[in-house]
């Protein structure tokens, strides 16, 4: 297809270091926009099995990291050309618009205001050699 995918998985979702993970997501949004402006190819941000890091099991318990990758995630879907970088935000500084895709098994343990209609599109993929 062309394009250029920037690559997380869903154990890049934590760290022992709280927001690691939200500016992990920041700079690898950041470099599919530069793949974009400098290269002239079509890039996107794709998190592989988000459910494994973001979803709540059983009696799992939200952490820190967590809530800092799911509002990152919320404000890149409503604001995605203004990404911070650090925590300085430039004026001049405007980030090109770039698809996050995301894989997963069972999207129904995410936060559910992330993955609503309007901020998600979704699409289903099923097995029909079963």
């Amino acid at each position: 297809m062309g394009i250029e995918p920037v690559i997380m998985s869903a154990g890049e979702l934590e760290s022992e270091r709280a927001g690691e993970p939200g500016k992990l997501i920041r700079e690898r949004y950041r470099t599919a926009s530069q793949v974009v402006q400098n290269q002239g190819k079509m890039s996107c941000l794709m998190v592989n099995d988000i459910d494994a890091g973001l979803g709540r099991f059983g009696n799992t318990q939200m952490t820190v990291n967590n809530q800092i990758v799911v509002g990152t995630l919320m404000n890149l879907s409503d604001n995605p050309t203004r990404v911070s970088v650090g925590q300085d935000w430039r004026e001049s500084d405007i980030t090109n618009r770039i698809p996050i895709i995301v894989t997963g098994n069972d999207f129904s343990t995410i936060y559910a205001p992330l993955i609503r209609d309007g901020r998600m599109e979704k699409f289903y993929w099923y097995n029909e050699l079963e």
